[in-house]
């Protein structure tokens, strides 16, 4: 388990040990993407983590990522974010303007605003469907019944969706969930997984996940307000 202190050396462990699973693990993909989730840690962590080669990054709060890589994109174009927590309709410009991948689409009336946003913005947008695997009741997700519904509309919206997304309950062994998102995936030609975060990427990456999103592995415990 990486340490708390270096985020260099923390993503040095990280993408080694994705790297050692890849190769040697029976049910992997062939490229496994580090999303180094930001989330309540200010930009001089982000920096940091550029510095040491980190290019993909992924955030929770359309505001906190606007104050956070607007100005820091403009001299590092490169850098590739991601929305990974749940977005209100009403934030869909902010949304599109922002992130360079979606990975939380759940419902019709998302798709409907994201792909309004799009015609008027003319920007080219990833979407992954996030899956509610467990089907719990709190948590947000298309149901496994509603994704082909939403991936119809999606297509018939030109969204492009090119991957699926799912958070495990937390009571519940996480390669249950892992192994049913890579089966809805191959069932509906979908190429990417997002799947396993801190406690259990590694895992993810033997079920076939081709992005990983990774916070307090990289940059230690969140720094939430008391």
């Amino acid at each position: 388990m990486a340490s708390e202190c270096n985020i260099s050396s923390n993503l040095k462990e990280i993408k080694k040990s994705i790297e050692s699973i890849r190769q040697t693990g029976l049910i992997t993909s062939e490229e496994v993407i580090l999303v180094a989730v930001s989330k309540t840690k200010p930009v001089e962590a982000v920096i940091e983590a550029y510095e040491a080669g980190q290019r993909v990054f992924g955030e929770n709060k359309v505001q906190e990522a606007e104050a956070k890589f607007l100005d820091l994109r403009t001299g590092k174009k490169d850098i590739e974010l991601h929305l990974i927590g749940p977005l209100q309709s009403n934030k869909a410009k902010e949304a599109i303007q922002t992130f360079d991948v979606i990975q939380t689409l759940d419902r019709s009336k998302l798709v409907m605003a994201l792909s309004k946003e799009l015609k008027k913005q003319d920007r080219a947008v990833e979407f992954y469907i996030q899956v509610n695997t467990g089907e719990e009741p709190q948590k947000a997700g298309v149901l496994p019944s509603g994704l082909s519904d939403l991936l119809k509309l999606c297509k018939s919206e030109n969204l492009n969706v090119t991957g699926l997304m799912c958070i495990p309950p937390v009571d519940e062994e996480p390669s249950l969930h892992f192994s049913f998102l890579a089966k809805l995936a191959k069932e509906n030609g979908i190429p990417k997984l997002s799947m396993g975060m801190s406690s259990d990427y590694e895992l993810a990456v033997r079920f076939g996940a081709t992005h990983v999103r990774v916070g307090s592995g990289i940059f230690g415990a969140r720094n939430y307000p008391t």
